[in-house]
């Protein structure tokens, strides 16, 4: 088994940043890809951003449309560590983002949620406008 543990959520105001942070533990070498989910409410979980390294250390990262060019996800493999960096946010982006992660590697960098066997219990993310 794998936990997710998340840190980093707050209150801001449309235009700041904010950077969440993600330490998985137990079996972790068996980690493929890492990555977030959010759900504001009323809606839907969705896909925030995900990130894999191969072998020789290159790391692949892909984002939702609707955060991309704002957002940045970064991986620190010998941490089991991924951090979220949120730049000019939005009211939009108000909602918990949740940490996840799955050990396949034919999944690769998948946005379908139930792919994801790994789930943190989430950080509550406000934004003002």
């Amino acid at each position: 088994q794998v936990q997710l543990v998340e840190s980093g959520g707050g209150l801001v105001r449309a235009g700041e940043s904010l950077r969440l942070s993600c330490a998985a533990s137990g079996r972790t070498f068996n980690i493929h890809t890492m990555g977030w989910f959010r759900q504001a409410p009323g809606k839907e979980r969705e896909f925030v951003a995900a990130i894999t390294v191969n072998s020789e250390s290159t790391y692949t990262a892909d984002y939702a449309d609707s955060v991309r060019g704002r957002f940045a996800i970064s991986r620190i493999v010998a941490q089991n560590r991924i951090y979220l960096q949120m730049n000019s946010l939005k009211p939009e982006d108000t909602g918990v983002y949740y940490c996840v992660a799955h050990d396949t590697p034919a999944w690769a960098l998948s946005q379908t949620s139930t792919l994801y066997p790994y789930w943190g219990q989430g950080t509550q993310v406000t934004v003002s406008s």
